[in-house]
């Protein structure tokens, strides 16, 4: 495909997605029927489609309207490139520019929400706008090193032999930013043999200040795909790790990921007994992820996030009775939203005084990778 017939076929994936089809789908859709299509064109396209819905307010006002070509126009136009050479009509090529489509002033737009900006400002303070521009740029790739397998160093070499270009971070031993092909991890031996794994930076940090000692009993509450069970796993030695999901079908790519990995994980239909550690990365709105899902954004509903705090309390306090006396309870989220973070938090303490917090921490792309809240508390 030419470059002008991806921009055509990102036109037709969006213009679903503005539908209110989910994007994933809409791009499965496109791909099933669009055989043509090779495996590089398929990134391209969903590359765009991404880039799009990332900045849409802001790309509907440089391209003339809220419309896949919009988009496509107005990204070209942010892009620092003339549309006109891409929009000829010709063979795949979208049609040539209308007199309507001429671009409008971006310059105020943040390409958040209207109804999520007074949260989002409240919640980040003078950080908000900073961040809302970063929310803009794709996310970096970053993997977790099992220590149980091999170092950092051992990783950077497994991971060149397959042409994937990786650095290592300051921050964490364990964390390797992939800086080329990252299309070919899932294909690489580093990967089939368990010695990375794909994780953000934000959580690798959450899970690395969590406190395991030998032995303990570790429970993970909304497992889902096992991702910090498992960054968890190689901390010390002798750990028993529990791994439980209101829906159990979520993890059913655990046992063959904690297999790959060396770790042993039970997977658990209703937690039984007390745990040293209970960690609790509950539902959420996403906002921190919003560069990697950003079809989410503009989805999410202000009922739906009522919904999403009050499931959040609920599971509080579902898990607050399986921490054993001393043991800890690591609340999580993939949000940036004090109603979610710091809020949800409080009422909690409030309403349970065995707890108390021994430290809090919110990640964000300024200072590590994806948006991220840990909040650590112990029980009396």
């Amino acid at each position: 495909m030419t470059p002008a017939a991806r921009i055509s076929a990102a036109i037709e994936v969006l213009d679903q997605v503005l539908a209110g089809q989910p994007a994933e789908q809409a791009l499965l859709r496109w791909s099933r029927s669009s055989r043509f299509a090779g495996s590089g064109d398929r990134a391209a396209v969903r590359d765009l489609v991404f880039e799009a819905l990332r900045c849409r307010d802001s790309h509907a006002a440089l391209g003339g309207g809220l419309t896949g070509r919009g988009l496509m126009i107005g990204g070209l136009r942010a892009a620092g490139q003339d549309p006109s050479q891409v929009f000829t009509g010709e063979g795949h090529a979208p049609a040539t520019l209308r007199p309507e489509e001429e671009p409008a002033s971006a310059d105020d737009i943040l390409d958040i929400p209207g109804w999520i900006r007074p949260l989002w400002d409240a919640s980040l303070g003078p950080a908000a706008e900073a961040l809302a521009r970063q929310m803009r740029h794709r996310a970096p790739v970053w993997l977790r090193v099992n220590p149980v397998k091999g170092d950092a160093a051992a990783a950077i070499q497994a991971l060149a032999g397959d042409g994937i270009e990786a650095e290592s971070d300051v921050r964490l031993p364990t964390a390797l930013r992939v800086t080329a092909n990252e299309r070919r991890l899932s294909q690489s031996r580093a990967y089939a043999e368990g010695l990375v794994e794909l994780q953000d930076l934000s959580p690798q940090l959450a899970c690395a200040a969590l406190p395991v000692s030998p032995g303990d009993r570790v429970l993970d509450f909304c497992a889902g795909g096992g991702g910090k069970i498992l960054a968890v796993a190689g901390r010390a030695p002798g750990l028993a790790l529990s791994a439980h999901d209101a829906d159990m079908s979520r993890m059913r790519d655990l046992p063959q990921r904690a297999q790959r990995a060396g770790a042993r994980v039970d997977l658990v239909g209703k937690p039984k007994g007390r745990f040293d550690l209970v960690i609790a990365d509950v539902p959420c709105s996403g906002s921190g992820t919003w560069r990697r899902t950003p079809d989410s954004k503009w989805r999410l509903r202000p009922e739906a996030l009522e919904d999403i705090v009050a499931l959040q309390a609920r599971i509080l306090r579902e898990v607050a009775p399986l921490v054993k006396p001393g043991g800890h309870l690591a609340y999580m989220t993939c949000s940036i939203l004090d109603s979610e973070n710091g809020r949800q938090v409080d009422r909690f303490l409030a309403e349970n005084s065995a707890f108390h917090q021994v430290s809090h921490h919110r990640w964000t792309p300024l200072d590590a990778s994806d948006g991220f809240f840990l909040s650590l508390m112990a029980r009396e």
